[in-house]
């Protein structure tokens, strides 16, 4: 039986042990690094199926090694364990590629409970990976390298852009129900996750405004519904 793979980031040596050995007890193979450098350097090497990141480590953050691991690969599930608390640094975690977040201190039930719903959710998402090129109106979007084209005019999404995009690209003229997007894209359906996809569709609607006949129609209480005007 092959071992799921998880990088942990972690500097604090109590806490990392203990997560270390719990996930190892469950039968995935872990490798734990105590700062961002080392973190970004193992995931080249070790390829895991999951990441766990300290938002807050030495030499370089869960920030930047997450929008680092997002240039090379947009599926791998990242979890961020943090010790803040601000809806702004929630956001700007979704915003650089996280795909969930646990504020310190946790269960360990709790830490293994998501990981466990995470790599669920990406082995169902590398399911469906068959189309990464669409067109909406006028633009062309590749969702592998997550770019957006308009003419000779390209502009690089983030990590969740894309994600949500593609969402509301495969709903087309239909309404994407808030909640469904938060389940999938989010992991969960609460107040900060709510306000980052609405910072998330704000952005969209500016990336997508120079063609007329696309239009991302807020429906109230319900979710999204992304038109376009053939």
């Amino acid at each position: 039986m092959v071992k799921l793979k998880i990088l942990l980031a972690e500097d604090e040596p109590f806490l990392g042990k203990i997560i270390k050995e719990s996930f190892e007890t469950r039968d995935f193979e872990v490798s734990w690094v105590q700062n961002g450098i080392k973190a970004y350097s193992v995931f080249r090497s070790f390829q895991p199926d999951i990441c766990i990141l300290d938002v807050m480590m030495p030499e370089k953050d869960g920030f930047s090694v997450t929008e680092d691991i997002r240039k090379i690969d947009t599926a791998v599930p990242i979890l961020f364990l943090t010790a803040r608390s601000l809806t702004e640094d929630v956001i700007k975690g979704f915003e650089m590629g996280c795909n969930d977040y646990l504020k310190k201190p946790f269960s360990m039930e709790e830490l293994i409970v998501r990981v466990k719903s995470l790599l669920g959710r990406s082995e169902k998402h590398k399911t469906n990976l068959s189309i990464e090129n669409f067109s909406i109106g006028n633009y062309e979007f590749n969702n592998t390298i997550q770019e957006l084209t308009l003419g000779n005019e390209s502009v690089k999404l983030s990590f969740r852009e894309a994600s949500l995009l593609k969402m509301l690209i495969e709903n087309k003229n239909q309404v994407l129900a808030r909640k469904l997007a938060l389940d999938y894209l989010w992991g969960e359906d609460n107040f900060f996750a709510a306000r980052s996809m609405d910072v998330f569709i704000t952005k969209l609607r500016k990336h997508l405004k120079h063609d007329t006949n696309i239009e991302i129609v807020n429906i109230r209480g319900v979710g999204y519904k992304l038109i376009i005007n053939d």
